[in-house]
């Protein structure tokens, strides 16, 4: 059995991780941590991660980037491998993540939904055949309270269609101040707010005379809950020190 520690427990992605574990046969979830201590399931609940005893195999990290600052020593000092699911890290943190992933595995991803990684394996292949015959635009729309624009899962799919792409793109968020053609190597990203829209991503090769869509949709967050024990049981057979990603675990279920 897998033991999972899940750090934000009582937050609205940690009430879903501890759903999902808990009709998982393959994991049992060994504690909680979370700034609030109610005791909401079956496991117990700390506000430092320091105060847990126990054993654990990985830890599911749905909380803040702050809490990076007691997650990444615990992991180091107690061998536990780490799935970070938040995003929002400043530079230092990334050198921390950086440099405890020499000592521990850790698994970091921008999104964690399956459908999404896996569309940018897609948009790879897409753009090494398309090369620079099709002008590739991306369009991104999210519910009215996101607050950042253009969306991360964006920049990552336009980072996976620039990997493949015969030059090196430029990033083109807003027009409506270019008079102009629109150019040769860009890639251009639109974002759109609304409503309850958990999260749409299209990206588009539009070439003479046909246009290609890669398309995905999110309809809860569940998805990227879904994603995180999937990397958590994957974190847990991983014995090696490093910085794993969903590329990984893909390899992993498409073998």
């Amino acid at each position: 059995m897998i033991k999972i520690i899940i750090s934000g427990c009582n937050g609205f992605m940690g009430k879903v991780l501890t759903e999902l574990c808990a009709a998982d046969e393959q994991v049992t979830v060994v504690a909680g941590i979370d700034r609030y201590t109610e005791k909401l399931s079956d496991y117990p609940v700390y506000a430092d991660i320091f105060e847990f005893t126990g054993e654990a195999d990985c830890i599911l990290d749905f909380s803040s980037p702050a809490s990076l600052d007691s997650l990444l020593p615990y992991c180091v000092e107690k061998g536990v491998r780490l799935v970070v699911g938040t995003t929002g890290h400043s530079e230092e943190q990334l050198a921390a993540i950086k440099a405890a992933s020499e000592k521990v595995g850790i698994f970091k991803s921008g999104n964690m939904s399956l459908g999404i990684n896996l569309m940018m394996e897609l948009v790879k292949k897409a753009a090494s055949v398309l090369g620079v015959n099709y002008d590739v635009e991306i369009i991104e729309k999210h519910h009215r309270r996101k607050v950042d624009a253009p969306s991360g899962t964006a920049i990552m799919l336009a980072d996976a269609a620039n990997e493949a792409l015969p030059y090196d793109a430029e990033y083109v968020y807003e027009r409506n101040s270019v008079r102009q053609p629109r150019g040769d190597n860009q890639i251009g990203i639109s974002s759109l707010r609304g409503g309850t829209i958990v999260g749409e991503h299209d990206v588009v090769f539009a070439g003479r005379d046909e246009v290609l869509t890669i398309s995905h949709q999110a309809f809860s967050r569940e998805v990227f809950a879904v994603g995180a024990v999937r990397a958590g049981k994957f974190m847990a057979g991983v014995t090696e020190p490093g910085i794993y990603d969903m590329s990984d675990l893909l390899s992993e279920v498409l073998k």
